[in-house]
């Protein structure tokens, strides 16, 4: 007779088995993005005086950015164009939104930003 713990422990062990098949791709983050992800640091920091919540958020954001190296097509594209025909997705942490691309086996990162913002206006500077 099998116990909870046994049955829960072989489908545990399954799961990260299929985890440990899946396709892992690079993540190469831009220098843009980068500074936007300072920016948004500094601002939570320094003028709204939260550098407790700022570090939060700035791991909250690397940690979704991270999440990219397995199954980053989960993310859907966009449906605005020309960022469909680009290919470019967007993943939204909390009220921030990463930008990337998928290309070969490498996720690139391009742009942070804040979500309220003109999107397409910001994503457009460069």
């Amino acid at each position: 007779m099998k116990t909870a713990g046994c049955v829960l422990q072989k489908k545990l062990s399954q799961s990260i088995r299929k985890v440990a098949d899946l396709k892992q791709y690079d993540i190469v983050i831009s220098d843009k993005a980068y500074e936007d992800m300072d920016s948004i640091y500094v601002y939570i920091a320094d003028t709204l005086l939260e550098p407790a919540v700022a570090a939060n958020q700035y791991d909250r954001i690397a940690d979704a950015i991270l999440s990219l190296d397995i199954m980053p097509e989960r993310i859907k594209l966009m449906h605005t164009e020309p960022e469909r025909s680009k290919g470019l997705r967007a993943l939204y942490v909390d009220n921030y939104a990463v930008f990337f691309v998928i290309k070969e086996n490498t996720v690139h990162i391009a742009r942070v930003i804040y979500s309220a913002s003109d999107i397409s206006k910001r994503l457009a500077e460069e």
